[in-house]
Formats: structure tokens, sequence, C-alpha cells
């Protein structure tokens, strides 16, 4: 004979996530917490979030003790899980990392790019400025012409670093 109660029980009802799982998701947050808290206010100021979030990360860098900093990093966990797009935060402050794969995926854009400038010329400046429509054309040029000169004279003026360095601006303000 078998327990119909003995069945029911046996049966796995998903609950949600586990108290582990959530500990290190808020783990994580915190972890990109302290990531912005080490950010330059330039480099913050290009982020996308909320006044709530900013103002908790100038915050944090008033606070001394190390009690008063753990949980004072926690609060902007919290607050991080509330932004609307924590992923873009992420990826965001990945891009200031020079280790990650979101700066080298950026830097290597900027180089075929730059690449792509010198060898085609006006053609792809334009195609550019439609990719990054808030970019100077007429500055943009200017530098795709000296670059392309110092690669024609083979000198290194520094004007192809100058176009790399324009473009990677660009594209960094672009995905941000």
């Amino acid at each position: 004979m078998i327990d119909s109660d003995h069945e029911d029980n046996d049966t796995y009802e998903y609950s949600g996530p586990s108290k582990s799982q959530l500990k290190r998701e808020m783990h994580a947050l915190q972890g990109i917490g302290k990531r912005m808290m080490e950010l330059s206010d330039e480099q913050l100021d290009t982020l996308t979030i909320s006044d709530t979030l900013r103002h908790a990360i100038e915050e944090s860098r008033r606070i001394r003790q190390n009690e008063a900093k753990r949980r004072h990093l926690q609060y902007i966990g919290k607050i991080i899980r509330q932004e609307d797009d924590p992923e873009a935060v992420q990826r965001a402050i990945d891009a200031f990392d020079s280790g990650s794969e979101e700066h080298t995926r950026r830097h290597h854009l900027a180089e075929r790019w730059r690449d792509r400038m010198i060898a085609e010329g006006d053609a792809v400046a334009g195609e550019f400025f439609r990719y990054c429509p808030d970019a100077d054309i007429q500055h943009l040029r200017n530098l795709v012409r000296n670059a392309r000169r110092d690669v024609e004279k083979q000198k290194n003026t520094g004007q192809t670093r100058k176009l790399f360095r324009y473009l990677r601006e660009r594209i960094d303000e672009v995905e941000a």
C-alpha cells in the first residue's frame, strides 16, 4: 500500500534562490561598490547611476573606520541592487580596468577604427560619425590627415596615438 501523503512530500517545489546564493549575489554587488569607491571623480561622472548611489559613493570616501566602511559597503550593495541595470554599471566599471575583457574589446575596436581611417580615409570617418554622432567630424578629419601623413613619411610624431586616444574617448562615451 502506497501512502499518498508520502508521495506529495517527495515532490520538490522551487521557492527561489537559496540563502547562500543571495549572499553570493550581495557580495558581488558589494564588490562592484568597492570598485566604484576606487574610481576617480572623472570616471564616476561617466557612469549612468542614480544620485543616491553617487552620493553614497562620495560619502564612503570620508569614512575612515573599518567597521563603518564595511556597513556602508553593504548599504552601497543594496543601492546597486535597486539600480535600473546593475550589469551595465558592471560593464562600465570593467571598461576602466585595463585587464578586463571590456577594456580590451574597446581598445581593439579603437585600433581597428584608427587603422581603417588611416588606410581608407574620409569614408570611414563618416561611418564612425554614424557610430558616434557626438564626435567632432572636422577634428576627426584633421587627426586622420595628420596620422596618415605620419604613416606616409614613416615618421612618429604621435599623430596616430592622438587619433587613437580621440577614437577611444568617443567609443567610451558611446558605450558607457
